[in-house]
């Protein structure tokens, strides 16, 4: 009884240790599943953590850069999401979607609520401008003393510079240029272009073609070369010249602006090339302080009315080379021009009616020539002599030194000047825009 006794303890004893050691093994085999999912809860959450540090100290910055940089490449996520936390990153990515969206039309109305504000500025300075010039215009229709037109004339320069930069920002605002011009010849379009710029003494036209730029097309390329002319000039040296040559092609003509300064790296090659193509909209607010207009406006009006314009080319001289190619969508023949009228035929003073008559000078009843004040400080020295005056001055001495040119004649020679280089950017103004109404950087 007793052994059976022991036995049946012994069995329960045996019983409860496989029991305890069943339990034990259990135990620590869900000690051990807690223990990896714990650490897989931590790595998890220690990669949000990291994750969500690289989004926004990192990812979304170079998000928000992007959108004014196209080319900016932004920094992928620190680890593989869509392995290891397909949720979590499908969520990540729809955070990033939404901030760029939403900076995105931030940044365009900012965009436009600046273009239009700079439009209105603009088109205020530009009627000043016209109002201004046209006073200017009368003022040297009015005076002929030649240190007031000289005067004027140098004001006249300036208000033109002034124009072209009211001109250009609205452009690039997106206004139109908003003045009417007639077609003209392709060297009168150079040289309004040259006359708006502050260096023009430095640019140098050679081999004119003869072929003119159609009416629509004139002013948007007047401001391009000027505005290509003014970078030209601006980014070389004072003493050197800006050279400007033409190139007949079989579908257009070539303008070429060559200048001595200093070349563009590849860089700066890129971002011109990116303003110049005009396809994607400028963002005013990177334009540089001060701001570079040149080839952003020159871009825009290349892509708005059909010509390009490429800074891709070395100049011979060293710097770098413009080209402007207009096709021969844009070109017309040259507007005819008036024949001079033929010179009167000189006849002895004896014979045909009075000096003073043929001159158009004032006379008596009689057809007498009438002394006047401007009459007698104009007459050529020997003159006198010859209208049989008591007192005829001497024969001039051959080794003097000729006397000056009478102050109507210089006069009138500086206001022809002035009417020569006006009449590249004279035109009436409009107010009105749109695409039937047509109306002047800088280096990156």
């Amino acid at each position: 009884m007793e052994l059976f006794l022991l036995a049946a303890a012994l069995v329960v004893v045996a019983g409860a240790g496989i029991a305890a050691a069943v339990l034990l093994v259990r135990q620590r085999r869900e000690t051990a599943g807690l223990r990896a999912q714990n650490a897989a809860l931590a790595r998890g959450l220690d990669l949000r953590e990291k994750e969500l540090r690289h989004l926004a100290d990192v990812r979304l910055p170079e998000l928000m850069e992007s959108l004014h940089n196209p080319g900016l490449r932004v920094t992928d996520p620190l680890h593989d999401l869509d392995r290891e936390a397909p949720a979590y990153g499908q969520a990540m990515r729809t955070v990033t979607e939404l901030f760029a969206g939403s900076a995105a039309r931030v940044r365009e109305r900012a965009d436009l609520s600046a273009k239009s504000t700079l439009r209105a500025m603009m088109r205020a300075v530009q009627s000043l401008a016209n109002e201004q010039q046209l006073a200017i215009s009368e003022m040297q229709e009015r005076h002929d003393d030649p240190d007031v037109l000289e005067g004027l004339l140098r004001v006249d320069h300036m208000n033109a510079q002034l124009g072209r930069r009211a001109q250009a920002t609205a452009v690039l605002c997106g206004s139109w240029p908003g003045q009417q011009r007639s077609a003209s010849s392709m060297s009168d379009v150079v040289r309004g272009a040259t006359s708006r710029i502050r260096d023009y003494l430095r640019v140098n036209i050679q081999g004119p073609v003869n072929t003119a730029v159609t009416s629509r097309a004139v002013e948007p390329i007047v401001l391009t070369l000027a505005e290509l002319l003014d970078n030209a000039a601006r980014h070389s040296r004072p003493d050197t010249t800006v050279e400007v040559n033409f190139q007949s092609t079989h579908n257009g003509v070539a303008i070429m602006i060559d200048d001595a300064g200093v070349a563009m790296d590849a860089e700066e090659l890129g971002r011109a090339a990116d303003l110049l193509s005009g396809d994607a909209s400028v963002d005013i607010h990177r334009l540089g302080d001060p701001p570079r207009v040149g080839f952003a406006v020159a871009g825009v009006l290349a892509a708005r009315y059909g010509f390009r314009v490429s800074v891709d080319t070395r100049s011979p001289y060293g710097g770098v080379r413009a080209v402007v190619f207009v096709p021969a969508a844009l070109l017309t023949d040259v507007p005819g021009e008036r024949a001079p009228e033929p010179a009167a035929a000189s006849r002895p003073a004896a014979q045909g009616p009075a000096p003073a008559a043929e001159a158009g000078a004032p006379a008596t009843p009689g057809g007498l020539p009438k002394r006047t004040r401007v009459a007698v400080a104009e007459r050529p020295a020997g003159a006198a002599a010859d209208a049989g005056d008591e007192e005829a001055p001497a024969a001039p001495d051959p080794g003097a030194r000729p006397p000056a040119r009478p102050a109507r004649e210089t006069a009138a020679g500086l206001g022809a000047w002035q009417r020569g280089t006006r009449s590249g950017r004279a035109s009436a103004p409009s107010d009105a825009e749109g695409p039937g109404i047509e109306s002047k950087d800088l280096r990156p």
